[in-house]
């Protein structure tokens, strides 16, 4: 009998590790993947808002833990894999989903600097390169022993479209004329995050350990007029992507659903990149 094609995207049985699981997609990314049958490491360096992520995946009857981390410590994602392990014997897919991301939606657009790239901070520049690069050759480094050991693996590393092409900065312009800009680092790490996925990608040929990046577009999260409607009017779709409109994709690169498929990139922006 012909295997069902649904079959290729049970995660019954494998390990996830999820960096940065407490966030906007991380946390959606956590609960999907349980509902695929894995079991879920919820990992970020919010250490509270993780264990509720996973006490929320614990009450649907899945299996999940928390575990505070540091990216940028070695020490730290070293015992973050070791949890995992002690836990639940193996790791099979690690996500690296935790960054710096500079947020305007609601919540969080007056508090962002303008962030002009001549008077940008060089200790900044320093951190976001530390969380977003230093941190995912970090985790990447300790969760890839196990792998090894095990014989097969899966790595999936979270870009941007702004990795892709260059940030449209007229969207943070406001109606008064006042200005802010999508900060520099932000294009230059998520282009970076490119590279070293084709680098192990490659660097494990033969090893059984697929590597691939996913790149979303913007994920709507209470913006406001003005931003939601000039973004959604430069993407093919006419709209942000809903919450949960990433999470498909996740599945599809951390299971067996993409088993031919490693270096390569998956880019779900509704469009935003082909004009």
């Amino acid at each position: 009998m012909t295997e069902s094609i649904l079959s290729k995207f049970d995660m019954t049985g494998k390990t996830v590790i999820i960096t940065g699981a407490a966030g906007l997609l991380g946390k959606q990314f956590s609960i999907a993947l349980a509902q695929a049958g894995a079991n879920v490491v919820v990992a970020d360096l919010a250490g509270i808002p993780a264990a509720e992520n996973a006490n929320e995946i614990k009450e649907m009857g899945l299996n999940a833990i928390a575990v505070e981390v540091d990216i940028t410590d070695p020490d730290s994602t070293k015992a973050m894999v070791e949890r995992a392990l002690t836990a639940f014997g193996s790791v099979d897919v690690l996500v690296n989903s935790a960054a710096l991301d500079p947020k305007f939606d609601s919540a969080n657009i007056l508090s962002q600097n303008v962030n002009e790239f001549e008077t940008y901070p060089l200790s900044s520049w320093k951190q976001a390169l530390e969380v977003n690069l230093t941190g995912m050759f970090l985790a990447s480094q300790a969760a890839v022993l196990p792998m090894l050991e095990q014989g097969r693996g899966v790595i999936v590393n979270i870009s941007s479209i702004y990795g892709l092409v260059g940030p449209d900065q007229r969207l943070y312009e406001r109606p008064d004329g006042t200005r802010q800009f999508k900060p520099v680092y932000y294009s230059v790490t998520k282009a970076g995050v490119l590279g070293f996925t084709r680098y192990l990608a490659t660097y494990y040929a033969g090893k059984n350990i697929r590597v691939n990046a996913l790149t979303p577009g913007g994920v709507f999260n209470d913006h406001d007029a003005i931003f939601t409607a000039q973004y959604s009017a430069r993407t093919v779709l006419g709209r942000m992507a809903n919450l949960d409109e990433m999470n498909a994709a996740m599945l599809f690169l951390c299971s067996d659903a993409s088993s031919y498929m490693t270096g390569s990139n998956l880019v779900v922006d509704g469009g935003w990149t082909v004009w």
